[in-house]
Order: structure tokens, then sequence, then C-alpha cells
């Protein structure tokens, strides 16, 4: 993990409980962690690059990802290796500097590619089966949280780290 540059989450199921919500007015739902979204904002402020990369498509998403400051999003990706492998190109990284999060068989070709691979609790069996770590809490409760806490504790003294955000004054976006 000392290596990770770059960590790439999926939405539903990560980012989310994978519950959608979809009003008669056909708006989607998505309800997200604020602590997963702390997560990120210390990864940033470690110096880490975060991206999405999801099946779907939604406004909800592009929202979060705006507010969390996520430095690349792709929605409506079907083949998401394809587009991860030209973000490594454009980006200059190699497949160990990443770190994949995935909860479901969409995610198996980057979790088995990335450097290391998360899934959340809640993640199918073949997909817990396939990944380096899977974490205690589940998608949407603190996963990415978790994932990220792991990352930066393996690269700095994480609670140096905390302490310098702390008293930065940095605005937090959860």
């Amino acid at each position: 993990m000392k290596n990770i540059k770059l960590i790439v989450l999926d939405v539903d199921g990560v980012l989310t409980d994978g519950s959608l919500y979809i009003g008669s007015n056909e708006v989607e739902y998505k309800q997200f962690n604020t602590q997963d979204g702390m997560g990120i904002t210390i990864a940033h402020y470690a110096g880490l690059k975060t991206a999405i990369i999801t099946g779907r498509k939604s406004e909800a998403v592009a929202k979060r990802a705006k507010e969390l400051k996520i430095n690349y999003v792709y929605q409506g990706i079907s083949n998401k290796l394809e587009v991860l492998s030209e973000l490594l190109t454009e980006l200059r990284l190699k497949e160990e500097e990443i770190c994949y999060m995935g909860d479901d068989i969409n995610d198996l070709p980057i979790l088995k590619t990335a450097g290391v691979s998360f899934a959340p609790d809640n993640a199918v069996g073949l997909v817990k089966e396939s990944v380096d770590i899977v974490t205690k809490h589940s998608g949407g409760n603190g996963a990415v949280r978790e994932m990220v806490e792991s990352i930066l504790r393996e690269q700095t003294n994480f609670e140096e780290l905390v302490h310098e955000f702390i008293y930065e004054k940095n605005k937090v976006i959860q």
C-alpha cells in the first residue's frame, strides 16, 4: 500500500449501500456517508488522487464528486478496465500504484488488475474471494473511510497527518 497514488472507486455498493431510490419524477436519489467523504478529503490532503468509475449515470454522483473534489469521474461506463487503462496512461501510473474498491462482478477485471484491491463487507461472495482486503464496514457505511485510513497508515504517520489536517484549518467537506 506504500506505493498507492490513485484511489479508484465504484459507486453503488461502495460509496452508497447499493440501494437505488427513484422518485415518480424519475429523479434518482443516493445516500452517501459523511465519514467516507472525510476519508476522501484526508486522502486528497495527503496527496492521493481519486477517481470514480461507475456503470450508472447519476446527477447525484456528479454533485457528490464535485463536492468532494474527486479528481476524475467516469459515469455510464460498461468497460471499466478500458477507462482505467486510459487513465493510467494519462497519469503515467503503473497498475501497482492504484487501489480499487468494488463490490460486484463487473468490478472483477479492475480488482484483479489493481495493485491493491478492496471490497466492502456487503460485496458479493465472488468479489470478496478475489480481493486483497475486505473491509469490516459495508458500502455506504464507512468502507471507503476504512480503506483510506488503511492506506494512509501504511504511507504516513496517520495521527500526525490528522493533527496537521485539523490545525491547518482546512475547509472540510464531508
